[in-house]
Protein backbone atom coordinates (compact mmCIF):
# COMPACT_ATOMS: atom_id res chain seq x y z
CA UNK A 1 0.00 0.00 0.00
CA UNK A 2 1.48 3.36 -1.35
CA UNK A 3 2.26 5.05 2.08
CA UNK A 4 -0.09 8.44 0.73
CA UNK A 5 -2.86 7.88 -1.01
CA UNK A 6 -4.96 11.02 -2.46
CA UNK A 7 -8.44 10.05 -4.27
CA UNK A 8 -11.26 12.04 -5.84
CA UNK A 9 -9.06 14.77 -4.05
CA UNK A 10 -11.98 17.73 -4.64
CA UNK A 11 -11.17 20.90 -2.79
CA UNK A 12 -12.26 24.63 -2.92
CA UNK A 13 -11.44 28.00 -1.48
CA UNK A 14 -13.28 30.25 -1.02
CA UNK A 15 -15.97 28.92 -3.13
CA UNK A 16 -14.18 28.42 -6.05
CA UNK A 17 -13.37 24.77 -6.91
CA UNK A 18 -9.88 24.44 -7.56
CA UNK A 19 -9.07 20.41 -7.28
CA UNK A 20 -11.84 18.65 -9.18
CA UNK A 21 -11.42 14.74 -8.70
CA UNK A 22 -7.32 14.47 -8.12
CA UNK A 23 -5.60 11.32 -7.83
CA UNK A 24 -1.97 10.42 -6.42
CA UNK A 25 0.17 7.75 -4.45
CA UNK A 26 3.28 8.51 -2.93
CA UNK A 27 5.49 5.92 -1.31
CA UNK A 28 9.04 6.10 0.40
CA UNK A 29 12.02 5.50 -1.54
CA UNK A 30 10.23 7.44 -4.21
CA UNK A 31 10.58 10.88 -5.98
CA UNK A 32 7.82 12.28 -7.33
CA UNK A 33 7.60 16.05 -9.82
CA UNK A 34 4.71 17.79 -9.91
CA UNK A 35 4.52 19.85 -12.55
CA UNK A 36 1.79 22.10 -14.41
CA UNK A 37 1.35 26.04 -15.42
CA UNK A 38 1.09 28.65 -12.90
CA UNK A 39 -3.00 28.10 -11.54
CA UNK A 40 -3.32 24.67 -12.34
CA UNK A 41 -4.05 23.78 -8.48
CA UNK A 42 -0.24 22.45 -7.50
CA UNK A 43 0.08 24.88 -4.33
CA UNK A 44 -3.74 24.01 -3.41
CA UNK A 45 -2.69 20.28 -3.37
CA UNK A 46 0.02 21.11 -1.22
CA UNK A 47 -1.78 22.78 1.42
CA UNK A 48 -4.81 20.59 1.03
CA UNK A 49 -2.16 17.35 2.54
CA UNK A 50 -1.03 19.32 5.17
CA UNK A 51 -4.22 20.73 6.27
CA UNK A 52 -4.80 24.39 5.59
CA UNK A 53 -7.83 25.84 7.21
CA UNK A 54 -8.58 27.95 4.71
CA UNK A 55 -9.46 25.14 1.96
CA UNK A 56 -12.52 22.84 2.13
CA UNK A 57 -12.45 19.71 1.14
CA UNK A 58 -15.84 18.74 -0.59
CA UNK A 59 -15.42 14.91 -1.50
CA UNK A 60 -12.26 12.41 -1.68
CA UNK A 61 -10.13 11.48 0.82
CA UNK A 62 -6.47 11.64 2.31
CA UNK A 63 -4.91 9.02 3.18
CA UNK A 64 -1.64 8.72 5.09
CA UNK A 65 0.52 5.23 6.20
CA UNK A 66 -3.11 3.29 6.19
CA UNK A 67 -5.27 5.78 8.49
CA UNK A 68 -7.51 8.62 6.76
CA UNK A 69 -6.16 12.18 7.78
CA UNK A 70 -8.91 13.99 5.59
CA UNK A 71 -10.03 16.13 8.46
CA UNK A 72 -7.18 15.85 10.74
CA UNK A 73 -4.94 19.19 11.84
CA UNK A 74 -1.87 20.22 10.52
CA UNK A 75 -0.13 19.15 13.73
CA UNK A 76 -1.08 16.07 13.54
CA UNK A 77 -0.35 15.37 10.20
CA UNK A 78 3.29 16.52 10.88
CA UNK A 79 3.72 14.33 13.95
CA UNK A 80 2.78 12.11 12.24
CA UNK A 81 5.78 12.37 9.55
CA UNK A 82 4.52 14.83 6.82
CA UNK A 83 6.42 17.65 5.85
CA UNK A 84 6.27 20.59 4.26
CA UNK A 85 8.85 23.28 2.59
CA UNK A 86 7.17 26.31 1.73
CA UNK A 87 7.87 28.48 -1.00
CA UNK A 88 8.02 31.62 0.66
CA UNK A 89 8.90 30.22 4.50
CA UNK A 90 7.58 32.45 7.03
CA UNK A 91 9.84 34.15 9.79
CA UNK A 92 9.66 33.94 13.40
CA UNK A 93 11.45 36.94 15.14
CA UNK A 94 12.17 35.94 18.34
CA UNK A 95 12.56 31.93 18.41
CA UNK A 96 15.44 30.74 17.44
CA UNK A 97 16.31 27.74 15.39
CA UNK A 98 17.41 25.64 18.09
CA UNK A 99 14.37 26.60 19.85
CA UNK A 100 11.72 25.75 16.94
CA UNK A 101 13.58 22.33 16.17
CA UNK A 102 13.71 21.09 19.74
CA UNK A 103 9.65 21.93 20.59
CA UNK A 104 9.52 20.05 16.85
CA UNK A 105 10.99 16.94 17.69
CA UNK A 106 9.80 17.16 21.02
CA UNK A 107 6.42 16.80 19.84
CA UNK A 108 7.33 13.69 17.36
CA UNK A 109 9.21 12.33 20.17
CA UNK A 110 5.48 12.75 22.59
CA UNK A 111 3.45 10.92 19.45
CA UNK A 112 5.59 7.83 20.28
CA UNK A 113 5.70 7.98 23.53
CA UNK A 114 9.22 9.05 24.34
CA UNK A 115 10.40 11.23 26.89
CA UNK A 116 11.20 15.06 25.95
CA UNK A 117 15.12 14.85 24.25
CA UNK A 118 17.87 16.10 26.80
CA UNK A 119 19.63 19.17 25.95
CA UNK A 120 23.13 17.31 25.51
CA UNK A 121 21.41 14.97 22.70
CA UNK A 122 19.69 17.71 21.26
CA UNK A 123 23.20 19.50 20.50
CA UNK A 124 25.08 16.25 19.88
CA UNK A 125 22.30 15.61 16.86
CA UNK A 126 22.10 19.33 16.05
CA UNK A 127 25.39 19.59 15.55
CA UNK A 128 26.09 16.54 13.55
CA UNK A 129 22.83 17.85 11.13
CA UNK A 130 24.51 21.64 10.13
CA UNK A 131 27.78 19.59 9.98
CA UNK A 132 25.94 17.28 7.58
CA UNK A 133 23.99 20.27 5.58
CA UNK A 134 27.06 22.63 5.81
CA UNK A 135 25.65 25.07 8.47
CA UNK A 136 28.06 26.69 10.50
CA UNK A 137 27.08 26.42 14.14
CA UNK A 138 26.03 30.09 14.85
CA UNK A 139 23.30 29.36 12.41
CA UNK A 140 20.99 27.48 15.20
CA UNK A 141 21.14 31.01 17.45
CA UNK A 142 19.41 33.13 14.79
CA UNK A 143 15.68 33.58 15.03
CA UNK A 144 13.77 31.28 12.72
CA UNK A 145 13.94 32.98 9.22
CA UNK A 146 14.36 36.31 10.55
CA UNK A 147 16.53 37.99 7.63
CA UNK A 148 17.85 35.24 5.54
CA UNK A 149 18.84 35.14 2.38
CA UNK A 150 17.11 33.06 -0.36
CA UNK A 151 19.63 30.07 0.45
CA UNK A 152 19.93 30.41 4.08
CA UNK A 153 15.77 29.64 4.12
CA UNK A 154 16.15 26.86 1.90
CA UNK A 155 19.46 25.45 4.14
CA UNK A 156 17.17 26.28 7.38
CA UNK A 157 14.71 23.36 5.39
CA UNK A 158 17.39 21.25 4.69
CA UNK A 159 18.21 21.08 8.34
CA UNK A 160 14.79 20.28 9.40
CA UNK A 161 14.52 17.25 6.80
CA UNK A 162 17.90 16.44 8.72
CA UNK A 163 16.29 16.31 11.94
CA UNK A 164 12.97 15.44 11.64
CA UNK A 165 13.42 12.65 8.85
CA UNK A 166 10.17 12.95 7.81
CA UNK A 167 8.01 10.15 6.12
CA UNK A 168 6.92 11.97 3.28
CA UNK A 169 8.22 15.53 2.34
CA UNK A 170 6.15 17.87 -0.11
CA UNK A 171 7.65 20.42 -1.26
CA UNK A 172 6.13 23.29 -2.55
CA UNK A 173 7.57 25.53 -5.36
CA UNK A 174 11.12 25.44 -2.85
CA UNK A 175 12.64 26.35 -5.89
CA UNK A 176 11.36 29.41 -7.72
CA UNK A 177 13.05 32.88 -7.37
CA UNK A 178 16.04 30.99 -6.24
CA UNK A 179 19.88 31.70 -7.85
CA UNK A 180 21.60 28.68 -8.74
CA UNK A 181 23.84 28.25 -5.27
CA UNK A 182 20.15 28.26 -3.38
CA UNK A 183 18.87 25.85 -5.81
CA UNK A 184 21.66 23.74 -5.36
CA UNK A 185 21.44 23.44 -1.62
CA UNK A 186 17.80 22.59 -2.24
CA UNK A 187 18.71 19.80 -4.68
CA UNK A 188 21.85 18.57 -2.68
CA UNK A 189 19.51 18.35 0.17
CA UNK A 190 17.45 16.18 -1.68
CA UNK A 191 19.27 13.97 -2.91
CA UNK A 192 21.60 13.85 0.37
CA UNK A 193 18.37 12.09 1.90
CA UNK A 194 15.84 10.52 -0.69
CA UNK A 195 16.32 7.00 0.46
CA UNK A 196 13.60 4.20 1.60
CA UNK A 197 12.98 5.95 4.73
CA UNK A 198 11.26 9.25 2.54
CA UNK A 199 9.30 9.77 -0.41
CA UNK A 200 9.65 13.39 -1.53
CA UNK A 201 7.08 15.29 -3.88
CA UNK A 202 8.12 18.47 -5.64
CA UNK A 203 5.85 20.49 -6.80
CA UNK A 204 7.01 23.18 -9.59
CA UNK A 205 6.52 24.57 -12.85
CA UNK A 206 10.09 24.62 -13.85
CA UNK A 207 12.54 22.34 -15.17
CA UNK A 208 15.54 23.49 -13.69
CA UNK A 209 15.66 21.75 -10.45
CA UNK A 210 14.79 18.42 -12.17
CA UNK A 211 18.25 18.86 -13.88
CA UNK A 212 19.74 18.39 -10.35
CA UNK A 213 17.22 15.77 -9.05
CA UNK A 214 15.49 12.96 -11.28
CA UNK A 215 12.50 11.77 -10.52
CA UNK A 216 11.29 8.98 -10.76
CA UNK A 217 7.40 9.86 -11.67
CA UNK A 218 6.18 12.88 -13.72
CA UNK A 219 2.73 14.01 -12.95
CA UNK A 220 0.83 16.98 -15.27
CA UNK A 221 -1.62 19.07 -13.63
CA UNK A 222 -3.91 21.04 -16.06
CA UNK A 223 -7.14 22.43 -14.58
CA UNK A 224 -7.39 20.91 -10.67
CA UNK A 225 -6.49 17.19 -12.13
CA UNK A 226 -3.83 15.09 -12.81
CA UNK A 227 -3.86 14.68 -16.83
CA UNK A 228 -0.56 13.34 -17.77
CA UNK A 229 2.14 11.08 -16.34
CA UNK A 230 5.39 9.50 -16.87
CA UNK A 231 8.84 8.93 -16.11
CA UNK A 232 11.57 11.38 -15.89
CA UNK A 233 11.59 11.80 -20.00
CA UNK A 234 7.96 13.58 -19.44
CA UNK A 235 10.02 16.65 -18.10
CA UNK A 236 12.36 16.91 -21.15
CA UNK A 237 9.40 16.99 -23.41
CA UNK A 238 7.81 19.29 -21.28
CA UNK A 239 11.04 21.57 -22.04
CA UNK A 240 11.04 21.16 -25.50
CA UNK A 241 7.23 21.79 -25.74
CA UNK A 242 5.72 23.74 -22.62
CA UNK A 243 2.76 23.09 -21.64
CA UNK A 244 0.11 24.17 -24.40
CA UNK A 245 0.21 20.61 -26.05
CA UNK A 246 -0.88 19.21 -22.50
CA UNK A 247 -4.16 21.55 -22.79
CA UNK A 248 -4.98 20.65 -26.29
CA UNK A 249 -4.75 17.27 -25.39
CA UNK A 250 -7.08 17.38 -22.93
CA UNK A 251 -9.41 19.76 -24.90
CA UNK A 252 -9.16 16.98 -27.52
CA UNK A 253 -10.13 13.81 -25.39
CA UNK A 254 -13.07 15.47 -23.49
Amino acid sequence: MPDLQIRNLHVSAEDKEILKGLDLEVSKGEIHALMGPNGSGKSTLANAIMGHPALEITDGEIIFEGSEITDADPEERARAGLFMAFQYPVAIPGVTVAKYLRMALNAQREVRGEKQISLKDFRRETEAAMELVKIPREFSSRYVNDGFSGGEKKRMEVLQLAMLRPKIAVLDETDSGLDIDALRVVAEGVNQFAGPDLGILIITHYQRILHLVEPDFVHVMHDGRIVKEGGPELVGELEAKGYGWIKEEVEAAA
